[in-house]
């Protein structure tokens, strides 16, 4: 033993990994001391302390140095298995790092160990290492997979839920969620579990539509699913070209140009849908009998023939009507339309993105009802001036700043009802300035009477909302199983990640929703809601976060992560963004669910459900420090627009502006702070609520630190954006992720079944349809650069051979 006490001047490649292993232990030294002071974890100074021992070892020359950092690396398990158990993503930065150290200072020794076969020990004892770690890895469960033991239900008849849509689903896909009921569900099954193996492309078209201005770039996701109805497929592109093409070959049959200028790009350039409507009572023959509308990015709606692509001169001035008309002052931009327009008894129901975050006097989220044949307005709703029912006279606008709706709205055309899911008043991080109407209705879902645009009973999911937690996704028609039979109900998901059923007749709960305690405080405690809407019958939120949930790729990165998390503003769900530090926001503004929505299997009763799992990380930031900064509103421009949703929103007119590091990434790597996974899919049943199955959903094989791809195949979990679409076969259709792939999914179990490799992000809700006999489903690969994925131009159909 004596020999392992001999010291001799290493060579430069030992005192390299020396110095390296020294700067390693200071950083850790020096923020684990400061993590404690803060309350945080002791682990990282004593490592610290650990690792600058072996290095001055090293450093020595002597062989010590093994023997200590085996000590340091085995204290490093015994506390990442206490902290984590057996979670894999979990460990990763617990025990990567430290590991690949292991293997280098074991390849020291041979120049520190006077022994024959020296190397020859070295090399074995790294690849036991080696080999011991892959074991380990590849056996430890996943404990996020929840795997379903029983047996679904047989799926039912196609009308084993009655749909009080105009059309339905089934060769056709006519509206943007199916129907106007929203399902996302086909009665199809040519495409089972035991051959969607086999599908393959048949045809894939180019739009033509990518960005060519510098405005443009970096400003692009498509988000469409076309339509079917009879002999050819809708769809509209980013800047609101819309094609129609045969459904069986892709070929173009027209397109229809309405002319956007790059400037009216709001924070995305995007159509995710048009609405097909046939007018009663006119012949087919007659133009325009069967109409394509669409929203357009200058809030413009369009009407053209359903059969040429004409517009329909009869409907506004030459096929268009301006919503813009009573706004006010509207810098392009400022104002849009993304989503599907809907329709319900002869009336397209319309509302707009307004652009987040610009000013307290932004343009208005009136809801506006237009007649579908002339284009007429037939009723506006304002919240805060319930009298002004049309288009607003004199020097009168409709009220500025209100809650808007900027995604699509579902219809019941039996009841007459248009459910509308609203977001927040105009700058959402800044509360005091809002109106009762505004605090009534905001954050809400709203059922309008389409005959007279009046509210019949609307819903609230946040009281005085501050986090951006509008409700994005459409609310999905269910007939909902109760003692004694069904009762029309609604599905409503949200970015908090609760699901509400609500009997779509009155708004009442159909399932248990408790307010609960929530947290106080921010810069307005005066205004914080004390309680909190929480559903009971299901929730995708996951429990609130701890310290020992923050991530990164090295114990480093996890250690500033801890920095941050005891550094801000954290006190659960609901904690108030504040100015002072910053604040953690968990679920973050993506959701929980967002514009995807959920699909719902009518016949099985199993609502399919793709979530985000991520939080944000805010500050609010004092008004003279914004306007250095040079933050300015859409329209008063100082500089360069763009940039992440929040991240340097000015709140103009406000005290504050707000910084929003959506995921909560850091800056040198792109990692997020909390762990893996981001993102998820779900099985429920709609009756109770309870989970099915669930797994993460997207891989990592785009994803890695410095932005450069991993391309490991792994269940990650990633952030995802658009919808799926299930189907009567058993089979789950969706993209959405960010590793570009397009997936089909067992809905029985939640395992792959399929893929395919998109040419650009699959930010978009497929759809599936029939022709000649043959089940096609399409997808959208238009990317988006807000989720960081290629952008594309091309639409996909896939078949089986």
């Amino acid at each position: 033993m004596v020999i392992l006490y001999t010291t001799r001047r290493p060579p430069w490649p030992v005192l390299i990994l020396a110095l390296v292993i020294a700067v390693i232990g200071l950083v850790l030294l020096l923020g684990g001391v400061y993590l404690i002071s803060i309350g945080g974890s002791p682990y990282y100074a004593l490592a610290g302390l650990g690792l600058l021992a072996t290095a001055w070892l090293l450093y020595r020359g002597s062989a010590l140095a093994l023997w200590f950092y085996v000590v340091v690396y085995a204290a490093t398990l015994i506390w990442a298995l206490w902290e984590s158990g057996l979670d894999g993503w979990a460990l990763l930065p617990r025990v990567v790092a430290p590991t690949v150290m292991l293997l280098l200072v074991v390849a020291a020794m041979p120049v520190l160990l006077p022994r024959h076969g020296r190397w020859r020990t070295v090399l074995v004892a790294d690849g036991i290492i080696v080999v011991l770690a892959v074991a380990i890895g590849m056996a430890l469960p996943n404990p996020n997979v929840t795997n379903y033991a029983g047996d679904l239900p047989p799926a039912g008849p196609a009308n084993a839920m009655s749909d009080p849509s105009l059309w339905q689903a089934g060769a056709d896909w006519p509206a943007y969620g199916g129907t106007q009921s929203a399902r996302r569900y086909s009665p199809l099954d040519q495409i089972k579990p035991d051959n969607v193996g086999q599908l393959k492309r048949a045809w894939d078209i180019h739009t033509g539509d990518l960005p060519k201005s510098s405005f443009a770039k970096g400003k692009y996701g498509a988000e469409t699913t076309p339509l079917k109805v009879g002999n050819a497929l809708y769809l509209c592109t980013p800047k609101n070209i819309i094609i129609s093409l045969d459904p069986a070959t892709g070929k173009e049959r027209w397109r229809y140009d309405p002319k956007i200028d790059d400037n009216w790009i709001p924070y995305t350039a995007a159509c995710r849908g048009v609405t097909y409507y046939t007018l009663p009572g006119v012949a087919s023959t007659e133009a325009c009998a069967s109409r394509i509308y669409e929203g357009t990015l200058d809030a413009r709606l369009i009407a053209v023939d359903a059969n040429t692509g004409a517009p329909c001169t009869g409907f506004g001035i030459d096929g268009a009507v301006d919503t813009k008309v009573g706004m006010g002052e509207v810098h392009p931009g400022m104002l849009s339309i993304t989503a599907a327009p809907t329709i319900v008894r002869g009336i397209i129901v319309t509302g707009h993105q307004v652009l987040d975050g610009q000013i307290r006097s932004a343009p208005s989220g009136v809801i506006q009802g237009y007649d579908a044949v002339t284009g007429v307005l037939r009723w506006a709703w304002d919240m805060k001036q319930p009298d002004l029912t049309g288009v607003p006279q004199g020097d009168r606008t409709y009220a500025r700043g209100t809650p808007n709706m900027w995604t699509a709205a579902s219809g019941d055309e039996q009841l007459g009802l248009v459910y509308l899911p609203l977001g927040n008043s105009a700058v959402d991080y800044w509360s005091s300035q809002r109106s009762d109407p505004e605090n009534q209705f905001a954050t809400s879902l709203v059922a309008l009477d389409v005959s007279t645009g009046k509210p019949v009973w609307h819903f609230q999911a946040v009281h005085k909302d501050v986090w951006d937690y509008d409700l994005g996704s459409q609310a999905t028609l269910v007939d909902f199983p109760a003692d004694g039979g069904s009762v029309p109900a609604l599905v409503l998901p949200s970015k908090q990640g609760d699901i509400y059923v609500l009997d779509r007749r009155t708004g009442k709960p159909l399932t248990p929703v408790e307010e609960r305690p929530a947290p106080g405080g921010g810069v307005e405690p005066e205004q914080r809601s004390p309680t909190q809407p929480h559903s009971l019958y299901h929730t995708l939120r996951k429990a609130d976060l701890t310290e020992k949930d923050m991530w990164g790729m090295s114990p480093i990165d996890q250690m500033v992560c801890r920095i941050e998390f005891r550094n801000a503003s954290y006190k659960g769900f609901f904690t108030p963004p504040v100015s002072d530090g910053h604040s953690i926001e968990y679920p973050g503004y993506n959701g929980g669910s967002d514009w995807g929505g959920v699909a719902v299997d009518p016949g099985r009763g199993i609502i399919v459900a793709n979530y985000n799992d991520m939080p944000n990380y805010v500050r609010l930031v004092p008004r003279d420090e914004a306007d250095r900064l040079g933050w300015a509103p859409r329209g008063q421009e100082r500089g360069e627009i763009g940039g992440a949703e929040g991240a340097g929103d000015p709140q103009a007119e406000t005290p504050f502006a707000v910084n929003v590091n959506a995921g909560w990434r850091l800056p040198l790597t792109g990692l997020l702070c909390k762990e893996p996974p981001y993102g998820g899919i779900r099985a429920i049943d709609l009756k109770t609520g309870k989970t099915l199955w669930d797994r993460p959903f997207g891989t990592a094989r785009t994803n890695g630190p410095f932005g450069i791809p991993s391309m490991l195949p792994v269940d990650i979990g990633t952030p995802n954006n658009g919808g799926s679409v299930v189907t009567a076969g058993g089979v789950i259709f969706i993209a959405a992720a960010t590793d570009n792939l397009f997936r089909a999914i067992d809905l029985k179990t939640g395992k792959t079944l399929w893929t395919d490799t998109l040419p650009g992000g699959g930010q978009a809700t497929p759809m599936t349809y029939e022709a000649n006999g043959k089940q096609y489903v399409v997808i959208m690969a238009g990317g988006h650069h807000f989720m960081e994925t290629p952008i594309s131009d091309e639409l996909i159909a896939y078949a089986l051979p």
